[in-house]
């Protein structure tokens, strides 16, 4: 009750008896001593007073309607709200600007007009209470209203002008909360000016209305100026940013309806969007804000929760970076202190959320009952027109309100899930850093990039259902009460119905999510063996299995599809369940109602309100189930997000670098050492003690398996140390045994993180042998270094390895065997001039691993390793006189291989265990060597390629980018791909059910306008029966067309899915070397699930919206022909804001998923290379270069965010005009329309506003979506390789039969703009001999091998073997018959007997003789499962020499007549390498074999040796020939030692 009214109204006294003070109130209200209103005109119009005191009599039987849109119940309304908004929230605004204040702002003209305009308010409303104030003193009665009504006012008033003056001071420019107190206040004040205007009462009070005129013109001046930014802040505390986003600079009603936007968007429409158009990043959206603030959150919950663990602890005495330290002690570890640590940073903003989203929804409830209210109006012939057009106002102002507040709500949380996803990414990647070996055999680089790419998608995604967990239920609650009032007890079959659906909804979410699951899971399996081919790619094409690995991924995928198929029909049957649920529960309700109500007719307010209640009900209804399924998803998604971060890390008290463990002369020391690769494996090292001195050469020797590479991997602190202690004085640098190249330039592989000083590089790179290598580079030092290194030779890749050890000018160096994969003269160069008592590394301490052993005796000390313990150690004199271990190893070296023993221990434990450091991105190992001298490099950088902004193909190796819209051909690969059949049934379907829809709509408002007789309708049974009837056909149009849907995708997925994995294929290796696997797998993974999953959902989306539109503006036009008139410009905005948006989305689509594959890239680079990362210190700059690629992501990122919002905000404005259209077209049209079809026409446009929207949004998310088939095509129409098979080749099954050789002219190119590497060569190998192959490192000898598999396809000249030209052979053909032995061994995701007879061609019988052969059958017998052993892939327990000897097995089997050994014995000790000559004399003896060396011993056997250099053939003959000619190859002897 308004505190204005007085309690005698309730009984009131006659106009005489009235007193003064009474006579004045009234006359305030509008009222007039004439008695009350006649009964058929209860509410006044504008301008007319308030006749009566009806309106406030409780007592009296009349409906709400009459009372609330009376003048006097707005009055009071619009005198009481402001003072309560304001007193409400200003004080709320001021403690949060006092907290959140930033740099106080200018004196600005605009803060000035503000506060005079505020003072005069002051100064007119203290005239108003002084006023009363005066007649009260000079004895004149005045009413209460008179003097509390200004009081009030002015309090508020003053506390309004404060909050001016504070928002200067603490730097608000803009204010939300002003901008509605200064709108609320215009109410009151329009209200009597319009009511003073209409009564013309002028001249009775001219100075009461020259006050009110002047109130008016003052509030909507402040309004007016609320619209309005002030000036930026005089100091700021933040540097300007180059493009700072314009959100800053925007008023309040910009903010609320996202116009500041609109520039960007314009700009995207006109031009292509380039890094100088998008805005700078703030820094509450930077990555290393972000992430460290959840880290630093996630850190406090775990040591809350686990009593302050020591995990927490730095063990590095300030030499190692923060990423250094563990994040949480995995063994107690769950999800919970995540999830906690989420909240806390993250619940500011979901809680502002979801308070926008509760007062949305109150406006929401609103739209219904306004609806009942104007049908009500519609049916009552006397109602005045002017509440007709005040419900149609009121109607599009809460649809209004409700679409800000909605927006602000999604704008909220889309940020929050920007900002949750760049948080959790970093996480990722800092734990990535700190990942222990065991760790990194169970999660792969590939499952890295299904948690950054599919897991983190889905639980950021899940923020958005969060509040259906409680608000539906809200929602059921008011619905309810509506319905009670229409239909009374028959509102309970609503709820009822309702709820016997909620488990059939849970029930087909339960079993969608096991099926989700298995989804998932044959996902992770695709994608481990997807990232495996691709970064084996060059030993698959060599052996030509590429069919092989086809049929793997292609049944993986089938599984994956299977159960997306079945996920997906569930998820049709839910849906359908949720659409036609409105159906069903009307039809029981309007049943229930016709034959129990005693009220029983069917009128327009009870069909078409009810529907509009229940619409809302569904969407409850619809919305749990489906948040549930989504909650339950992102569950998992968390759970396995949960999992990785609590894997085993590297241990922190695993090394100890304080100098205070070390003695004064001693570097390095370890104490009764015991390391285990991880706490459930064995020791693989044993009471190692060791004193390594400042200065010391220490070489470290020993067979294959005795834990020389796990030595090193212990010292740098990537063991398990069981027992004992570890110290190391000093920086520490690295180099591994398989180098790992960053996808940079060469200067910044050998700087790595370090200022560049250009005299100390060029002594390196001298010093490395790689100054004639960078020479011969196109641009010198700064020439990109390909995916891999692939660009590089293998040695150059060492060489590279070394440089940037040697540059990094540390105090130890940990050297595991750089020397075997270079030539003998680049080798001992490297030896003298880098790690030999002269080289640049004399005087620091220098423990290298080799197998070269002639250089023993220049070293200071020897360590023997045997069996993980240490056999012996002293000088080299000293062991020799001690005739133990060492002599032993020699003399193993010199006897034949069956004296040597089998090679059965353990270097065991993932990559450190061979001493690996994981290369290039995607790849844990890059096992093939690339073409020599192939100085092209990949264009990729790691940095997002947004500056260039046209696409670069696919030869320069960076990503694809396209500009504008999406092409029609892409839309028609896609629909070729479903069938054109099934899109014509598609398309069929959904008319047939959409035409159901409006019929049934439409037989509804026949039944509502059905005249009553007797309290009862006519034809109720068959207006049911038929009402029935075509919701059933409906709902079975329904299911069938969305299950067509969902089946198309399915099929055209796989379809796409196993085009572009013909299309990777059949790429030439040179496609493999320039493009990124991050890229490629990024196809894969993201592009192909948005293909799977989000394509098929957005075009159900677009069918049924579209469909669902065509109804409503059938309904409409044929209710109110008039609205056709507003429908038809109403559709020219639309189509502009979605021409706008579209061509700016879709851009901002690719630039996104073109810079999230920079990320992508980067995380796996470092996940290959986090043991280099480690061992150099450099954590914290590679943690800087992920920010920086996130940053550049989320530069993207929030645009599109953003122009999502514009979108949505501005497209339901026009829809809640084309309402406002219709219900005053109904108003106008009263006289001859009837309720019953006004219901069906307005009812429809309330629905038209998500209708439009929704149409224009499925289109575009459709278009944005439609992007992944554009990027899976890319690779289309790139070069592919000859033939895998040609006809001709049946003819010959035994070819070759005798694997003769003869190269003719032979000569080949790595590119087509580069000179030959291999050129003029003309020779002739006879079928069984034996050639040996040498030369200096890139001298052609590889490319020779490469030449001959067609690899690489020759620039000029050809090869014959057995007189069969190989260009006339097919590839799979060629590359099936000859067998190749590679440098680095590969060994492919699953069983050992798969890796060893991959095509399944043998008998168990025929492996373990081949395994007995190489010295192999006792160890795989050791393991568990024996020959169904599972191995991981690259990630095993195996040494480097075990894997080289089990692809040695794996050659055997093969049985070709030609067999290819390239660098093959470089990676093993001599002992191991006699073990294999050993068995291959036995097994390919009449064989033609080309040895491909580096080690001169090795090709001392042979038949003939070719010396190449230069590309070019220089010498050929026996050795003995060679020798006595004193060429190349006596040089080379020379410096091995030979001659």
């Amino acid at each position: 009750m308004p505190v204005h009214t007085p309690p005698i109204w309730s009984n009131p006294p006659s106009p005489a008896s009235s007193p003064a003070w009474s006579r004045a109130l009234r006359a305030d209200l509008g009222q007039t001593d004439q008695g009350s209103v006649d009964r058929g005109h209860p509410m006044a119009a504008p301008g007319e007073p308030c006749t009566g005191l009806r309106a406030w009599n409780q007592t009296e039987q009349e409906p709400v309607a009459h009372r609330l849109l009376s003048l006097c119940f707005l009055r009071a309304a619009g005198s009481w709200a402001p003072p309560m908004y304001l007193c409400i929230l200003g004080p709320i605004y001021l403690f949060y600007i006092h907290r959140h204040g930033r740099c106080y702002l200018r004196m600005s003209l605009l803060f000035k007009v503000k506060m005079v305009l505020g003072f005069a308010l002051i100064l007119l409303y203290t005239f108003n209470v002084a006023v009363p104030l005066w007649r009260i003193h000079q004895g004149m009665p005045q009413a209460p209203e008179l003097l509390i009504h200004p009081t009030v006012w002015l309090t508020t008033m003053s506390f309004a002008t404060i909050l001016i003056h504070m928002e200067r001071k603490k730097g608000v420019r803009t204010s939300g909360v002003l901008f509605g107190y200064w709108l609320l206040c215009c109410l009151l004040p329009a209200m009597d000016v319009a009511q003073q205007a209409s009564a013309g009462s002028f001249h009775h009070d001219p100075l009461h209305h020259l006050a009110t005129d002047l109130c008016l013109f003052l509030v909507v001046a402040e309004f007016m100026l609320s619209c309005l930014v002030d000036r930026p802040p005089f100091f700021s505390e933040d540097s300007q940013p180059v493009n700072p986003c314009p959100e800053t600079e925007a008023s309040f009603p910009s903010k609320t309806m996202f116009w500041w936007a609109s520039g960007l968007l314009w700009s995207g429409y006109r031009k292509l969007l380039g890094p100088k158009d998008l805005w700078s990043l703030g820094r509450e959206n930077s990555s290393e804000a972000l992430v460290s603030q959840l880290e630093r959150e996630w850190r406090r919950k775990c040591s809350v929760r686990l009593g302050h663990s020591k995990v927490f602890k730095s063990k590095r005495s300030g030499v190692g970076a923060p990423e250094t330290e563990p994040f949480l002690q995995p063994e107690r570890s769950q999800r919970g202190p995540l999830l906690r640590a989420i909240w806390r940073v993250f619940r500011s903003t979901f809680l502002l959320g979801t308070l926008s989203l509760v007062i949305s929804d109150a406006f929401r409830f609103s739209v219904p009952k306004l609806f009942s209210l104007f049908l009500e109006f519609m049916g009552d012939q006397d109602a005045p027109a002017w509440t007709g057009w005040l419900l149609a106002v009121l109607m599009f102002l809460s649809a209004c309100l409700q679409t800000l507040f909605e927006q602000q709500h999604m704008y909220r949380v889309k940020v929050l899930q920007m900002r949750l996803r760049t948080a959790i990414i970093g996480l990722v990647y800092r734990k990535v850093l700190v990942l222990s070996s065991g760790s990194r055999k169970s999660s792969a680089a590939a499952d890295v990039m299904n948690l950054v790419s599919v897991d983190v998608q889905r639980l950021t995604e899940s923020i958005l259902y969060l509040n259906a967990l409680w608000l539906p239920f809200i929602w059921i609650i008011i619905c309810f009460v509506y319905l009670w009032q229409l239909l009374g007890p028959s509102a309970f079959t609503a709820i009822a119905v309702f709820l016997s659906l909620l488990p059939l909804n849970f029930f087909i979410t339960k079993r969608r999510s096991y099926h989700q699951k298995e989804q998932m899971r044959q996902k992770d399996s695709r994608a481990r063996l997807t990232s495996s081919v691709l970064r084996t790619v060059r030993t698959i094409k060599s052996h030509g299995w590429e069919q092989a690995f086809l049929e793997r991924l292609l049944h993986i995928r089938g599984l994956e599809l299977g159960a997306l198929k079945t996920s997906t029909l569930l998820f049709s049957v839910s849906l359908v369940s949720f659409q036609v649920s409105t159906f069903l529960v009307a039809l029981v309700v309007f049943a229930v109602h016709t034959l129990v109500a005693e009220d029983n007719a069917m009128d327009a307010e009870k069909a078409f309100v009810t529907l509009t209640v229940l619409s809302i009900l569904n969407k409850a209804q619809a919305f749990l189930p489906f948040s549930v399924h989504c909650l339950v998803q992102a569950r998992v998604s968390f759970d396995r997000l949960a999992t990785f971060l609590c894997l085993e890390e590297v241990d922190p008290n695993g090394m100890d670098l304080s100098p205070s463990r070390c003695s004064s002369k001693d570097r390095i020391s370890v104490h009764n050492g015991t390391f285990a690769w991880s706490q459930e494996s064995p020791p693989c090292l044993h009471g190692i003690n060791l004193a390594v001195p400042q200065g010391c050469l220490l070489a470290v020797v020993g067979p294959v398996g005795a834990g020389k590479s796990s030595l090193l991997s212990a010292l740098l602190g990537e063991l398990l140390k069981v027992e004992g202690s570890v110290s190391v004085e000093g920086s520490v640098a690295y180099v591994p045994q398989e180098a790992w190249v960053q996808n940079t330039s060469l200067v910044e592989n050998v700087c790595f993180r370090q200022d560049l000083d250009l005299p100390w590089l060029q002594k390196v790179l001298e010093a490395c042998a790689l100054e004639s290598d960078v020479a011969s580079f196109p641009a010198g030092v700064h020439t990109p270094i390909g995916e891999q290194g692939m660009n590089l030779s293998g040695g150059q890749k060492q060489q590279l390895s070394l440089a940037r050890a040697v540059y990094r000018k540390a105090a130890v160096y940990l050297l595991d065997d750089p020397l075997a994969a270079l030539d003998a003269h680049v080798s001992q160069h490297v030896f003298k001039q880098v790690i030999g008592p002269s080289g640049l590394l004399q005087g620091t301490t220098r423990i290298l691993v080799t197998h070269t052993l002639h250089i023993l005796p220049q070293a200071d000390r020897i360590l023997v390793l045997d069996n993980g313990t240490i056999a012996e150690m002293g000088s080299y004199q000293d062991l020799l006189h001690r005739n133990g271990a060492l002599v032993g190893l020699l003399d193993g070296a010199r006897q034949p291989a069956g004296a040597h023993s089998e090679a059965t221990s353990d270097d065991r434990g993932g990559f450190p265990g061979s001493g690996r450091p994981k290369h290039r991105p995607e790849r844990p190992r890059p096992i093939e060597s690339a073409p020599v001298k192939d100085s092209t490099a990949s264009e990729a950088q790691a940095q997002p390629s947004l500056d260039d902004p046209k696409g670069t193909g696919l030869t320069a190796g960076e990503d694809s980018v396209q500009y504008g819209r999406v092409k029609a051909t892409t839309y028609l690969s896609y629909l070729q791909a479903v069938g054109r059949p099934l899109c014509a049934y598609t398309l069929v379907l959904f008319l047939c059910q959409q035409a159901a829809s409006f019929c049934q709509g439409y037989w509804l408002s026949l039944w509502a306008d059905d005249p009553v007789v007797d309290g009862r309708q006519m034809h109720t049974a068959l207006r049911g029966w038929v009402f029935g009837l075509l919701g059933c056909l409906q709902a079975i149009g329904l299911f069938a067309s969305m299950a067509a849907v969902f089946l198309g995708g399915a099929q055209a997925s796989g379809l796409l899915f196993q085009n572009l994995l013909w299309d990777i294929a059949r790429s030439p290796i040179g496609f493999f070397e320039r493009t990124p696997v991050g890229r490629l797998l990024n196809r894969f993974s993201k592009e192909m699930d948005t293909v799977d999953v989000d394509i098929p959902d957005k075009l159900r989306s677009l069918l049924i919206y579209a469909f669902g539109l065509l109804e409503v503006g059938l309904a409409v036009s044929m209710a109110t022909p008039l609205a056709i008139v507003a429908i038809f410009p109403l559709t020219l905005l639309y189509a502009g804001f979605q021409s706008l948006y579209v061509a700016t989305s879709c851009q901002l689509r690719r630039l996104e998923s073109a810079s999230y594959s920079s990320v992508c890239s980067h995380m796996t680079e470092s996940f290959q290379g986090s043991l280099m990362v480690r061992a150099f210190r450099v954590q914290g700059p590679f943690t800087a270069q992920h920010h920086a690629l996130m940053d550049e992501n989320q530069r993207v990122s929030f645009p599109r965010l953003v122009a999502d919002r514009w979108l949505a905000a501005n497209l339901e404005l026009l829809g809640n005009g084309l309402v406002f259209v219709a219900t005053m077209c109904a108003v106008l049209s009263k006289a001859h329309l009837s309720a019953g079809l006004v219901g069906f026409s307005v009812s429809a446009a309330l629905q038209v506003t998500q209708t439009l929207q929704w149409v224009v949004r499925s289109w575009t998310d459709l278009e944005n979506s439609m992007v992944a088939v554009e990027r899976a095509q890319d690779y289309a129409h790139i070069p592919k390789e000859a033939p895998w098979r040609l006809p001709t080749c049946a003819a010959r099954p035994l070819w070759p039969s005798g694997g003769q050789i003869e190269f003719r002219d032979f000569g080949l190119r790595h590119r087509p703009e580069l000179p030959l590497a291999v050129q003029g060569v003309s020779l002739k190998i006879h079928a069984g001999e034996k050639v040996g192959i040498v030369g200096r490192t890139g001298a052609g000898k590889s490319s020779l091998a490469w030449g001959l598999l067609r690899l690489q396809e020759a620039a000029e000249g050809g090869v014959w073997i057995d007189g069969v030209p190989i260009t006339h052979v097919g590839l799979h053909t060629l590359r099936s018959r000859i067998t190749i032995i590679p440098q680095d061994p590969v060994l492919f995701p699953g069983s050992l007997r798969m890796n060893l007879d991959l095509l399944q061609e043998h008998t168990d019988e025929g492996i373990w003789a081949a395994l007995e052969t190489v010295q192999l059958k006792a160890f795989v017998a050791s393991l568990p499962g024996q020959l169904q052993y599972e191995c991981p892939g690259q990630e095993d327990d195996l040494s480097v020499g075990q894997k080289q000897l089990l692809c040695l097995a794996r050659a055997l089997l093969r049985k070709t007549q030609i067999l290819i050994l390239d660098e093959a014995t470089a990676s093993v000790d001599p002992g191991t390498e006699m073990q294999m000559q050993a068995a291959l004399e036995h097994w390919f003896s009449r064989c033609t074999v080309l040895l491909i060396a580096h080690r001169l011993p090795s090709v001392m056997d042979c038949a003939r040796v070719l010396v190449m250099d230069e590309g070019q053939v220089t010498e050929s003959g026996s050795p003995a020939q060679l020798l006595a000619q004193k060429g190349l190859f006596y040089r080379l002897a020379q410096e091995s030692g030979l001659a």
